[in-house]
């Protein structure tokens, strides 16, 4: 098992920036591919970013590119999303994930995709 906490959320002005963090702890070797997803409410999870763990490869979003980074630190075992340009329809509540799988991108943008997952943190961005 794999145990993935995030933690960052908060609130922001449109304009800011925010930098999301999620420490994996218990089996992390197995993981091969991590990626954030986020929620806003009344609507379905969607895929914001993704990166391989042992590759340089990532992937984003549309609508996060040039504005969003993922990046990670093995070291650590955590995986970091930076987050400037924020918008007011950035707001959501945002999940980390973890897959025992290596990076597939028609795979890495799929819930599907991930066994893992945090508990969520919340993003509010207001106008």
């Amino acid at each position: 098992q794999v145990q993935l906490v995030e933690s960052g959320g908060g609130l922001v002005q449109a304009g800011g920036s925010l930098r999301l963090s999620c420490a994996a702890s218990g089996r992390t070797f197995s993981v091969y591919t991590l990626g954030w997803f986020r929620q806003a409410p009344g609507k379905e999870r969607e895929f914001v970013a993704a990166i391989s763990r042992y590759t340089p490869t990532t992937y984003y979003a549309d609508p996060v590119k040039g504005r969003f980074t993922i990046s990670r630190d093995n070291a650590k075992n955590t995986v970091y999303l930076q987050m400037n340009s924020l918008k007011p329809e950035d707001t959501a509540v945002y999940y980390c994930a973890a897959a025992s799988r290596p990076f597939v991108l028609t795979g890495v943008v799929t819930s599907d995709y991930y066994a893992y997952w945090g508990q969520g943190t919340q993003v509010t961005v207001s106008s």
